[in-house]
């Protein structure tokens, strides 16, 4: 009989799931604080089931003999090392949409908050005080509600926010136009968002490409008298420029969930008058706690009894037959569309797959998840296989499959094209025999690269001396390269250049290189391997 652990606060009905399906359970609600305890007892079980207490570290894991799923009763895997986990053979699941209605409603609840000023005037009257005229608000029928991410939780912001009467835009890089109409709202810019806006709230993941996405130069682009809202991820907003906007009054209020520390215990937002602030309460309702952990004792059960996988972050969801077969092209998949989606910047109208020979015969599905998730996770790193075409249809995009019998000298491979308003964009890869992923086209361009972890993809005219710019340049920068592949179309034309790194190349060094004038484009590249 299959053996949990419960070390986290989880409900007694998810736990009685465990027991009704036929698997041993503790419940040691307390335990995911004791770190040294954790560690002593963790050999003993095939699954650990947690909130956000329980830390899975690399270390924790290296007791861990047994263990063979993690359950992240949420969606947040952050207190998991997934890459560990990974390494171990232990499959990390998460629940990822069991809160969204819950989040939603706290960013709506917090926009009332903010607007009438909920807080002081509650705090005011128990206070004995009875200020009627202190505490004046605003409406939110007929005000411009701007949504900065629009997908899962953002598009349930805007449905209620639409029923308010409210006029909504939305910044998304991933929203086509044809979703927009249909979920009722209008597609902006981001500075037309931020220039327009009488309310703002945010509903995308903390990235490299969001980090700060209000920064004190997007702050000084707001509308005068704006209120804003982050119930999403800390670290979006620059908290200390915030502050002093709404000091000055330039903005009339803000809302925060999250923030850039947490536990936080302190924040330049904290003690503002206009300022309404909770500690991370978007997902702690009832109703979402229960979802969450009901879901991940049926996936965790199903796991471990019948080998099933659901919402996995670092395997597909693939039987066991096809898991011994796949697992390459699975990865391969990933990598084609992690190269696309870190080239591309535009929003993304269309993924379109052809998959060739042996390719063609595999499950597709599963095939086309690992490629759109690859492509998502340039912009949303917890995206995983279950949540990543849900995701693009929310967005609009098109994802079209086609198969042939084999053409060429490979015995299957899988071309990615990409298509945006302004271009097309495709890469091919296969599996060679020793199991591992090679990209074969890029652009048109027969090469054979291996794939890394850290990549860096140059293109330039084909001209003499760029290839001895590129390895001196990169030489005296100090970056050692581990492979490399060239190609290109023809004599003269474009060239291209792809590079595995044992680091990942600088910000300065990336600079440098396209600072010397020699290459129309240099992209630095991460994968998953």
């Amino acid at each position: 009989m299959p053996k949990v652990l419960v070390s986290d606060k989880l409900s007694e009905t998810a736990v009685q799931i465990f027991r009704d399906r036929g698997v041993e359970v503790d419940y040691l609600p307390d335990l995911g604080k004791d770190k040294e305890k954790l560690a002593e007892v963790i050999g003993q079980y095939d699954g650990l089931a947690i909130r956000s207490a329980t830390k899975v570290t690399e270390k924790l894991l290296q007791n861990a003999t047994n263990l063979k799923v993690i359950g992240r009763a949420g969606i947040g895997v952050d207190n998991v090392d997934i890459p560990a986990a990974s390494k171990k053979g232990v499959i990390v699941m998460n629940t990822p949409f069991g809160n969204s209605v819950t989040t939603a409603e706290h960013a709506i609840a917090m926009m009332f908050a903010v607007a009438r000023q909920l807080p002081e005037a509650s705090a005011s009257t128990h206070a004995g005080k009875w200020e009627k005229n202190r505490f004046m608000g605003v409406e939110l029928f007929n005000k411009t509600l701007g949504v900065i991410g629009a997908g899962n939780i953002g598009s349930i912001v805007i449905d209620r926010a639409l029923g308010l009467h409210m006029k909504v835009l939305a910044y998304d890089p991933f929203l086509s136009p044809e979703r927009a109409k249909e979920i009722g709202v209008t597609k902006v810019e981001l500075d037309d968002l931020l220039a327009k806006s009488d309310f703002i709230t945010f509903h995308v993941p903390l990235t490299e490409k969001t980090k700060n996405i209000l920064s004190r130069e997007a702050i000084a682009k707001l509308k005068p008298g704006v209120r804003i809202i982050n119930c999403a991820r800390g670290g979006l907003v620059d908290e200390e420029a915030l502050a002093e906007a709404l000091k000055e009054g330039r903005v009339a209020g803000a809302a925060f969930d999250v923030f850039a520390v947490e536990p936080a215990t302190e924040s330049p937002l904290f003690n503002l008058p206009n300022v309404v602030v909770t500690p991370h309460l978007g997902a702690s309702t009832t109703e979402a706690q229960e979802n969450v952990a009901l879901q991940v004792a049926e996936q965790m059960s199903d796991y471990l009894l019948t080998g099933a996988v659901q919402n996995a972050l670092n395997m597909p969801s693939v039987t066991a037959e096809e898991a011994a077969v796949m697992g390459p092209w699975i990865k391969l998949a990933g990598h084609l569309g992690a190269f696309v989606g870190q080239m591309t910047d535009e929003p993304i109208k269309a993924i379109n797959v052809l998959y060739d020979g042996v390719a063609a015969t595999m499950n597709l599905n599963a095939l086309n998840a690992a490629v759109i998730a690859g492509v998502m996770k340039a912009t949303n790193p917890d995206v995983n296989m279950v949540s990543a075409p849900v995701m693009a249809k929310e967005r609009g995009v098109q994802v079209a499959t086609t198969t042939q019998d084999k053409a060429g000298v490979f015995e299957g491979y899988i071309k990615l094209t990409v298509v945006t308003d302004t271009r097309e964009r495709s890469i091919a890869g296969t599996v060679f025999s020793d199991g591992k992923p090679r990209f074969i086209q890029i652009r048109g361009i027969n090469i054979d690269a291996e794939v890394g972890q850290h990549m860096l993809y140059t293109r330039n005219k084909d001209v003499p001396g760029v290839i001895g710019a590129l390895g001196m340049t990169l030489g005296d920068l100090g970056v050692n390269i581990a492979n490399f592949t060239l190609g290109r179309s023809a004599q003269g034309n474009d060239a291209i250049a792809i590079l595995y790194l044992d680091e990942p190349i600088s910000d300065e060094a990336l600079a440098t290189l396209q600072n010397t004038g020699k290459f129309l484009q240099a992209r630095r590249l991460q994968f998953e391997v």
